[in-house]
């Protein structure tokens, strides 16, 4: 929950408008500021004060305690110029809250932690636990000292400044180890535990059990990732409880696919009770990776029977390949989602134009995988091959990455040995839409014309089938300087079934500086001033144009009254 907290009427105006964007996440608070912020200090995740930073300050300072669970602190002044990142930049989430309160506000986001002032990813923002001396090595990283990585498990990271040779040191350790002095240890979620329980097994007996086992092997609780078990225990109460008291997931699989895992220590019990030969091993090895400790069976101090089991299991770092649209090229319809893909990518490939377009979101560090047009099929693989090295890949495709982009060359190479994360995009066909008014309201198509990928002939069938279907249509890669007899094969099929005033859009550049639209119809579309930069959209029997907007009606006929 956000408290939100103000003294003026300039204040209360903007907190008002926050307060209505973000109806569910937002409460505010009234009566005397200071007892205001007290409450909210105590009772919020995150505050939004529409006070000085001065007055703030003086507020919030007797109670700080520390800043992994402090609230985060953001200030916006009295003119909403500016959203101040005051307290808990990290682990507060001020840092994106004040981005946040900045797009909502039209005010300026002010960020002043180092690490994000320089494009830097701060040690304690890498999703995993972190222990030792964070601010010594950051600020030697910051410094651009030497610092090493040690990654005794590997695991993807963002990019960071790393050197082969330096008296500074970032370990990547699932083990139990302290760290030494100027080293951070990052816990990264590597270890799985498998759990089989009788019913009614009690949870200190279960977490016991996983915690000796930890213990005897010398392996951090820090980087346990999820308990995992068979579906017949999924709701089993001793589990659950032990592993929320862990602060993990469970995770279930079903007995056909835990039998089908081959394991050291196989046994009856379980096969006659919920039907597989193993629950333990099975399940932490369900998805691979190494035995590090066999079933074990909890010990009871009252000489009774047994009643949990567990194995633990060490997975590799999976490898991300994040296939990222770009939208159709305007900045500001590059979504979030993507933006922060970009910045954790280790790795970028892409087409050499489209790398220029986000050039700047990346952090430093990043290695640019770059290659021309008609290499699609070589930046998939080489995608899947840097992801498969353990690395963090982004994928980059214009509007959605998709359609008629790089998403299925890449899963088509990729196997379930990698992570693939899909982040969605505007696409042309959007975008053109809403430049040209609503042509999609209704059943719509998109057909590529090129005849790189696949033969005219099956080309001309869908476009016949749209044709005959009534659909609207928008076409992709309509025309170049070597390919220019397809679009009038195509507008003549569709013309077939069409009137000759059926509703043409025609859209170049959608979103970019040099964007140009024009409505006209079926039959006054002069093909030779459509390029492959542009999309035509051709609408339905029911397409209007009105008022200079072309549209197209959400049911099969007009309604009366809407013409």
């Amino acid at each position: 929950m956000i408290g939100l907290i103000s003294a003026t009427a300039a204040g209360a105006a903007a907190r008002d408008r926050l307060a209505a964007a973000w109806p569910d996440r937002t409460r505010v608070y009234d009566g005397p500021v200071k007892d205001a912020v007290r409450a909210a200090f105590a009772e919020c995740e995150q505050l939004v004060c529409f006070l000085a930073t001065g007055a703030v300050v003086r507020l919030v300072a007797p109670l700080l305690g520390d800043k992994a669970s402090d609230p985060g602190v953001v200030c916006v002044d009295e003119g909403g110029r500016f959203a101040v990142s005051l307290v808990g930049g990290h682990g507060g989430g001020a840092n994106e809250l004040a981005e946040r309160v900045g797009e909502l506000l039209g005010a300026e986001p002010v960020v002043t932690t180092a690490t994000d002032a320089v494009g830097i990813p701060g040690l304690d923002t890498l999703g995993f636990p972190v222990e030792g001396d964070v601010a010594g090595v950051t600020r030697a990283l910051l410094d651009g000292e030497p610092v090493v990585l040690d990654a005794e498990v590997a695991w993807p990271l963002p990019p960071l400044p790393f050197a082969a040779q330096g008296t500074r040191t970032v370990r990547l350790t699932d083990r139990v180890v302290e760290p030494g002095d100027d080293e951070v240890l990052l816990r990264p979620p590597s270890l799985v535990i498998g759990v089989g329980a009788s019913k009614g097994a009690p949870a200190d007996e279960v977490l016991g059990l996983v915690e000796g086992a930890l213990r005897d092997a010398g392996l951090s609780p820090r980087s346990v990732a999820e308990f995992a078990t068979v579906d017949a225990k999924r709701d089993e109460p001793g589990i659950v409880e032990a592993a929320a008291r862990l602060g993990v997931p469970v995770v279930t699989y079903s007995a056909e696919e835990l039998a089908a895992v081959d394991v050291p220590n196989p046994s009856d019990a379980p096969l006659a009770a919920v039907g597989t030969p193993s629950v333990a091993e099975a399940a932490a090895l369900a998805r691979g990776g190494e035995l590090l400790v066999p079933k074990r069976k909890s010990d009871r101090a009252d000489g009774h029977a047994s009643m949990a089991t567990c194995a633990v299991v060490r997975r590799p770092g999976r490898g991300r390949l994040a296939v990222v649209g770009l939208g159709p090229g305007a900045r500001d319809l590059l979504t979030p989602r993507a933006t922060a893909e970009l910045r954790r990518a280790s790795v970028l490939v892409g087409l050499d134009q489209y790398v220029d377009q986000i050039r700047d979101l990346l952090r430093p560090g990043t290695r640019i995988l770059e290659s021309g047009l008609g290499a699609e099929e070589e930046r998939a693989r080489t995608a899947v091959a840097e992801a498969r090295k353990g690395q963090s890949i982004a994928l980059i495709g214009s509007g959605d990455a998709g359609v008629y982009a790089m998403a299925s060359p890449a899963l088509a190479e990729a196997s379930d040995d990698i992570d693939v994360i899909g982040v969605p995009g505007v696409t042309a066909a959007l975008a053109a839409g809403a430049i040209l008014g609503a042509p999609l309201g209704h059943d719509h198509v998109s057909i590529s014309l090129s005849d790189l990928h696949t033969p005219w002939e099956v080309i001309e069938r869908r476009v016949r089938a749209a044709a005959e279907a009534d659909i609207v249509v928008t076409f992709y890669n309509p025309r170049s300087r070597g390919r220019d007899w397809q679009l009038p094969k195509a507008l003549a099929i569709l013309a077939g079934h069409r009137e000759p005033t059926t509703p043409v859009g025609v859209v170049r550049n959608a979103s970019r500086p040099d964007e140009s639209s024009r409505l006209t119809t079926l039959a006054a579309l002069d093909p030779a001033t459509v390029d492959m930069m542009t999309v035509v959209t051709v609408g339905n029997t029911a397409t209007r144009d009105i008022a200079g907007r072309m549209v197209t009606p959400r049911g099969y006929r007009w309604q009366e009254g809407t013409r």
